[in-house]
């Protein structure tokens, strides 16, 4: 494992997340798996623990700055959970390199509608 390459992502995960919300699954599932030759399953575990953290930091800040939503945010965390636990069950069926394809059409939908939606 090559340390520096390890914090150059981790500071850069910690970076997007700070400014767009995201950064597990932008900057460190995939420099993991092309740069660290993870496995997509593993790199989602991992950058998941990083998140915790991270997100954590974030959410302080933001909530210094007013900037947090609370009403709409409660609203959205139940059905959030149960997402998350559907997600993890076709996680657990999804072959990696379906995963790896899928999160790559997911990523380059996203960015499409980001650069070029209203």
């Amino acid at each position: 494992m090559n340390l520096i390459l390890v914090l150059v992502i981790g500071f850069f995960s910690g970076i997007t997340n700070a400014l767009f919300g995201v950064g597990g699954g932008v900057v460190m599932v995939p420099a993991m798996t092309l740069l660290m030759g993870y496995d997509p399953k593993r790199a989602v575990a991992t950058s998941l623990l990083v998140i915790i953290p991270t997100s954590i930091v974030s959410v302080a800040q933001k909530w210094k700055g007013g900037l947090m939503d609370w009403n709409v945010a409660m609203q959205m965390m139940p059905l959030a959970i149960v997402g998350s636990l559907v997600g993890q069950m076709i996680f657990n069926k999804l072959p990696a390199a379906d995963l790896k394809r899928v999160f790559g059409g997911f990523m380059l939908l996203v960015g499409l509608r980001m650069l070029f939606g209203k």
